[in-house]
């Protein structure tokens, strides 16, 4: 499929496709959308920012448009890729009013969520959670659920939550298609899919040249005492916005605190802040009113922010998958990036396993260049 259009999709859905300016396809949507379209369950294996969102919410607005009764449910880790979830469904029914997208997030009142499922949306988009506590009250009935989406199901299980799908799964119909999205697929992804899905057509679309960001990695070995100071001299070097990962809730608070001490803009994003401060920071960083955005993994998947510069971890992560969606959170709409890793004599270990998916050369000693490779993630 080369064009949007040859999806024969519902005019009104078509509408809003040109009206976005979709014309050309990504391969994760080349490959799942007809697979989707069929009805057939699938699983899709596709890195972060490769179009997973629309490859599947082009079919199930399509069902919709054709089976006004029919619900799709999807399932996200976390709640700022709720909202993105959401926004982008709203972007494809600007064109049909008919169709109503609920987001069932944790962090907010329940009671504006109780008043919306009143009003019998065919899209709910949820984190487990807060999906979880409506099922429990029966604030919802999925009686009528054609479609379920399980969107970076990697993360979801890293998070912990397979019980609540477990738990989930038991308020669905047995008969409905299942599609399940992930940025990975190691061997437990493969296992909760046989659990879940029935005969899923398996789509993994490779990374290419064309797809994947450019995007410039650099490291300094740093000792623990001078990585705030450090951090003060890599922003100072670097013009646009930054993004900063921190292991801990405390260590982002900290960072924050102190670079503002030294009269940096910056906000801060991490599990423990209210919905509506993680809001907040995420609209002023996206705004520009806020240069620096300190945040631990919670915003590594699903932070879809195109203006990101640069990303600096100032803590490494322990998987080398985590690095990947790290760093993929800049380079992003066809722009190039720059990733700094701080290495602590701690970390030598846990930096080479990262720096071996890239080939990089030794952290050098901080003062020091860091290694440059250009390198396609």
């Amino acid at each position: 499929m080369d064009s949007f259009a040859d999806f024969n999709l519902h005019p009104e859905l078509a509408k809003a496709v040109q009206a976005l300016g979709f014309y050309q396809p990504t391969p994760i949507q080349q490959e799942a959308i007809p697979v989707a379209l069929k009805g057939l369950d699938l699983i899709g294996g596709a890195q972060t920012g490769s179009g997973k969102t629309v490859a599947f919410s082009i079919p199930i607005l399509e069902r919709i448009l054709k089976h006004p009764e029919a619900v799709a449910l999807i399932l996200v880790p976390t709640r700022e890729l709720a909202e993105q979830v959401s926004e982008v469904l709203k972007d494809l029914t600007q064109f049909s009013p008919q169709i109503l997208v609920a987001n069932l997030i944790g962090g907010l009142s329940m009671r504006p969520q109780v008043q919306l499922l009143t009003r019998k949306p065919q899209v709910i988009v949820a984190t487990p959670g807060r999906m979880m506590d409506h099922l429990r009250r029966k604030n919802v009935k999925l009686s009528k659920l054609e479609v379920l989406i399980l969107d970076e199901a990697d993360r979801m299980l890293d998070m912990g939550f397979a019980d609540q799908l477990n738990e989930i799964l038991s308020f669905l119909p047995e008969k409905r298609q299942t599609m399940l999205f992930s940025a990975t697929l190691p061997k437990h992804i493969i296992e909760l899919s046989k659990k879940y899905l029935k005969e899923p057509v398996r789509v993994q679309v490779a990374s290419t040249q064309e797809t994947r960001p450019q995007i410039e990695q650099q490291s300094v070995q740093v000792p623990n005492a001078r990585k705030n100071e450090t951090l003060l001299e890599q922003i100072g070097q670097r013009e646009g916005s930054i993004l900063v990962f921190a292991r801990t809730q405390i260590r982002t608070t900290r960072i924050t605190k102190y670079l503002k001490e030294y009269g940096f803009h910056c906000a801060t994003i991490h599990g423990g802040r209210t919905q509506a401060q993680r809001k907040e920071a995420l609209d002023r960083f996206r705004a520009g009113s806020v240069r620096v955005l300190i945040a631990t993994d919670i915003a590594a998947r699903g932070l879809d922010i195109s203006h990101v510069a640069h990303v600096i971890n100032y803590d490494l992560p322990q998987d080398p998958a985590d690095y990947v969606h790290r760093i993929g959170r800049t380079a992003r709409a066809g722009r190039s990036g720059t990733a700094m890793s701080f290495v602590t004599p701690e970390e030598v270990r846990i930096w080479q396993k990262i720096s071996r998916q890239f080939q990089p050369q030794k952290p050098r000693e901080s003062g020091q260049k860091g290694f440059r490779l250009l390198a396609n993630v």
